[in-house]
């Protein structure tokens, strides 16, 4: 976002301003087209996640050939409703507080600075995060069914029969299980990827030039560090939010830790790495297609 041009004698015609409101459902919109590209990698994510040490025995391409064999190529596009609602609340609640909260700070203070982007990142990721839990519970409880039993089997329709079922069957509170995990998540993502994403940039900028190969180049080493740094924090949101107890995220880290070993809180680092990286270049690509319509669309007809 930056400064308006100045209207000087002779300078082109500024660009016309986007309305706020648009912002949210670009933002959305391009959240929501990424995550039908990627939702394979999450779902093998939580698959593995999920499983323990038994997923790092098996590795990634054991458990893909189990998902394909148990319930067909569809099967990785389970829950995929709730992945979609997930980006229409978390991404849409992120994006349209960052544009918020800096447009406040630049009114009143001028542009924030690098350190004070990252802070309001970090707070906009909490915003988006608290919104999106209930469709994150239905998300991960719909990904999880497939490894479950025949008995233990939740058969959620689709997200909005999850949504109900889990709120007459266990409460509406149990829509926000495991919040505060996914907040924490949300805050570590946006601080990591903002921080090493900017820096790359700057580093990069020099030997490549400015384009679509630098973003892309920045996004994946923006991606892998965010994975590293927010995957332990993922697991024990998605143990949590998976939980029929209600466990805490203290509890859950420690059963990880002593039944499991340390190294499980980086159990499904390919495929969420396979999934950040190409995710946030496909919002960039998404976002910057969806705003040039947006102006086509818009622009006034060239005078006859």
């Amino acid at each position: 976002m930056g400064d308006k041009p100045g209207a000087k004698p002779g300078a082109p015609a500024p660009k016309p301003m986007m309305p706020k409101y648009m912002n949210f459902i670009i933002g959305g919109a391009s959240g929501m087209l990424a995550i039908c590209v990627v939702q394979p990698a999450d779902l093998l994510k939580t698959r593995m996640q999920l499983l323990g040490k038994k997923g790092k025995e098996m590795g990634l391409a054991n458990v893909a050939k189990s998902i394909i064999k148990h319930e067909g190529i569809f099967g990785f596009y389970v829950g995929l409703s709730a992945a979609l609602l997930r980006q229409a609340t978390y991404g849409t609640g992120r994006l349209g507080a960052f544009n918020a909260l800096f447009d406040l700070h630049k009114a009143h203070y001028g542009p924030p600075s690098f350190p004070k982007k990252i802070i309001l990142g970090m707070g906009a990721g909490a915003f988006g995060a608290y919104i999106g839990t209930p469709a994150e519970v239905a998300l991960i409880r719909m990904t999880a069914d497939g490894r479950l039993p025949p008995e233990k089997k939740r058969n959620y329709k689709n997200v909005f029969n999850a949504l109900a079922r889990i709120t007459r069957e266990e409460g509406i509170t149990t829509l926000w299980r495991g919040a505060s995990a996914t907040v924490s998540r949300a805050m570590v993502v946006n601080g990591a990827q903002l921080g090493t994403y900017s820096q790359a940039r700057e580093v990069l900028m020099s030997y490549m030039g400015d384009g679509l190969p630098l973003h892309a180049v920045c996004a994946m080493i923006a991606g892998f560090i965010t994975t590293v740094a927010s995957l332990p924090v993922d697991i024990v949101k998605t143990r949590v939010q998976n939980s029929e107890t209600g466990a805490g995220q203290m509890e859950v880290l420690r059963n990880v830790i002593k039944n499991e070993g340390i190294i499980t809180l980086w159990s499904g680092l390919l495929p969420t790495y396979a999934k950040i990286g190409p995710m946030t270049i496909l919002i960039f690509v998404f976002l910057e297609q969806l705003n040039k319509l947006y102006f086509t669309l818009t622009a006034p007809p060239p005078p006859k």
